[in-house]
């Protein structure tokens, strides 16, 4: 579990193309300070899990399935990518629970500075849609954001200048893909809705009481 807020700007080393997956070496020293083999570091809201690490680097690798629904098949040798590991359990919780997996793409329709933060407009998913709500949370290349509007096939975001310096967000120009992941407690309200449960009054023990 993570929280979408970026430690640290890393960048793609190489890439090397496998039989249904790539397998990707990402330098980023704070990241895998500690980290081992089996442990997870999201990259680019990618939870991905560490083969190896050394001098710094680590090396992931990425199976079709999330090359095909994430943008992390765009990524090449020099890339910039946003890395987190996963929240410490007791830990403040800066942004919202996010799980890194890709719910889907978007792409960069605009941006519009302003002289103390940047405007950023991105085509929404229709699949999408219906979980993303007007100052709710959507977790946009792994950097948690407040949605600032809504609409059934677009939403924008308010980039404050640390965000802009610091992750891949302040160099994404019109056109570039992104990966979104929407709030994961809205899914499970749905799922639940859809079977006719009440999850204020649902009962776990199933007693009838």
């Amino acid at each position: 579990m993570f929280t979408g807020i970026v430690e640290e700007l890393g960048e793609v080393t190489a890439v090397e193309p496998l039989e249904e997956a790539s397998r990707f070496r990402l330098r980023g020293p704070l990241v895998t300070e500690g980290a081992k083999h089996g442990d997870s570091i999201a990259v680019n809201g990618v939870c991905l899990t560490v083969v190896e690490t050394a001098d710094g680097e680590f090396t992931a690798d990425v199976m079709q399935e999330t090359l095909n629904r994430s943008s992390l098949g765009a990524l090449t040798k020099g890339s910039r990518v946003n890395l987190e590991r996963p929240m410490a359990l007791g830990g403040r919780l800066g942004g919202h629970l996010v799980q890194g997996h890709v719910d889907g793409t978007g792409e960069i329709l605009s941006r519009t500075p302003s002289e103390h933060w940047e405007i950023v407009k991105v085509a929404l998913p229709a699949n999408l849609s219906r979980y993303v709500v007007e100052k709710g949370s959507i977790t946009v290349d792994g950097v948690s954001l407040t949605v600032v509007e809504a609409a059934a096939d677009w939403f924008t975001i308010s980039l404050i200048p640390t965000t802009l310096a610091l992750t891949t967000l302040g160099t994404k120009q019109a056109g570039d893909p992104v990966n979104l992941e929407v709030d994961v407690l809205a899914k499970y309200v749905e799922r639940l809705l859809a079977a006719g449960v009440d999850p204020l009054h649902a009962n776990p023990t199933g007693d009838g009481r």
